[in-house]
């Protein structure tokens, strides 16, 4: 089986809150992330399948671009997360949840014989997250 990744870029802000809790536990438990802050994200969407002998490949990487900038890139571009989504109006920003939302936003896209096999989110040059599928609520348009 073959792999092939594609990276993306895109800017959003986010802040950590939790609006259960009093002003001390979020400032104890998310400390300086309490305040609204931005991150360059860079967004690596991998496939898995096999070999298509006419084509030579596994996913027509332009149509791979149009979906994911269409899905994710163009909706979490240039947002508050939390505020603008509202798919995170009850989830933290983390990149944990942002990658079940790129997830559930692509997958669907992607059921041919190439399927979505990971998503690599990197937060900051030294932070990343990946997802590789899972039992998650299903997103609907509306939550966007």
């Amino acid at each position: 089986m073959i792999i092939i990744t594609k990276r993306f870029q895109f800017c959003a802000a986010h802040r950590y809150w939790n609006r259960n809790w009093s002003e001390e536990r979020n400032q104890s438990v998310f400390g300086k992330d309490t305040r609204v802050h931005g991150h360059n994200y860079q967004l690596e969407v991998s496939f898995a399948g096999e070999v298509d002998p006419d084509t030579g490949f596994i996913v027509d990487l332009g149509d791979v671009r149009k979906i994911v900038t269409d899905q994710v890139v163009d909706l979490l571009d240039h947002t508050q997360i939390e505020k603008d989504l509202p798919w995170f109006a009850d989830r933290q920003p983390s990149s944990e949840n942002v990658v079940v939302f790129i997830w559930q936003q692509l997958e669907p896209h992607f059921a041919g014989p190439a399927r979505l096999a990971k998503i690599r989110l990197y937060e900051t040059p030294t932070i990343y997250t990946e997802y590789l599928g899972g039992n998650d609520d299903q997103l609907t348009r509306d939550d966007i």
